[in-house]
């Protein structure tokens, strides 16, 4: 099976600096630490709040993404919108680090495979289903890839501290989301999966081939067990003291990891 081809050699023909080298300037130093976001209404309020100055810019064939240095608490912190898909946010992780940034955390709503799981309530995975092809060209081929291998204590701490309630578990990461079908939600279940997004397994999959560190959560919205998908909080238009919150809690995360 080609996905089963994995070559290690971290060498390509083309390398994320070969391209940030002619097409993204950087404005001073890079911080070490960056926060992103997959929602972009929550983005547009947290820089809105923030301030910040644009540093660098990175862009897909369509669309731009500014990324901020902001100062949170007196620490310097990036701070850009992801790109959306395990190829676009996988692509833009690999510009990113190569342009200096050491730790991400990186997080964005999911679906659930369990209606019992309340509506805008954090999820933390510790393993993701790599139903999506970006991440077999960075690890070995296998069905799972563990995920956030450190600071899920220090972001179960902050929560506790606030009374924000959260589960962990496994997530199925596909980017085919027209083709979540019943049968395959239904085998992922079994599987132990809680949730359902679109690029956890392949940025987690980068970041271990570059060896950089990354932390990811999410916020449910839709819900994908029952008779019909039921839409819930996917809306960018709703919950938006929930999602600031979040947003607020991946800075204080940042503060926290960054030393």
């Amino acid at each position: 099976m080609i996905l089963s081809e994995f070559d290690e050699n971290k060498k390509a023909i083309i390398n994320p600096e070969d391209w940030i080298k002619d097409e993204i300037r950087v404005k001073g130093e890079i911080p070490k630490i960056a926060v992103s976001c997959f929602e972009g209404k929550t983005f547009e309020r947290l820089v809105k709040i923030l301030g910040g100055e644009v540093i660098a810019v990175t862009r897909n064939a369509n669309e731009e993404f500014p990324i901020y240095k902001v100062k949170y608490k007196d620490k310097e912190i990036a701070l850009y919108m992801a790109d959306m898909g395990a190829a676009g946010a996988g692509g833009q992780l690999e510009e990113i680090i190569a342009l200096g940034v050491e730790k991400f955390i990186i997080f964005g709503s999911c679906g659930v495979l369990d209606e019992n799981i309340e509506d805008c309530s954090i999820i933390i995975p510790n393993s993701a289903v790599r139903d999506e092809g970006l991440s077999y060209h960075y690890v070995k081929p296998s069905d799972e890839i563990e995920v956030n291998t450190k600071y899920i204590s220090e972001f179960t701490s902050l929560l506790d501290e606030v009374k924000c309630n959260y589960r962990i578990g496994k997530v199925w990461t596909t980017d085919a989301f027209y083709r979540e079908t019943k049968t395959k939600m239904e085998r992922r279940k079994e599987m132990g999966c809680i949730c359902v997004d679109m690029e956890c397994s392949a940025l987690a999959a980068v970041a271990q081939f570059r060896e950089k560190d990354i932390f990811q959560f999410f916020y449910t919205a839709d819900c994908l067990e029952g008779d019909k998908w039921d839409k819930r909080s996917l809306s960018g238009d709703v919950k938006f003291e929930e999602k600031d919150l979040y947003a607020n809690l991946a800075m204080e995360l940042a503060v926290r990891i960054s030393e």
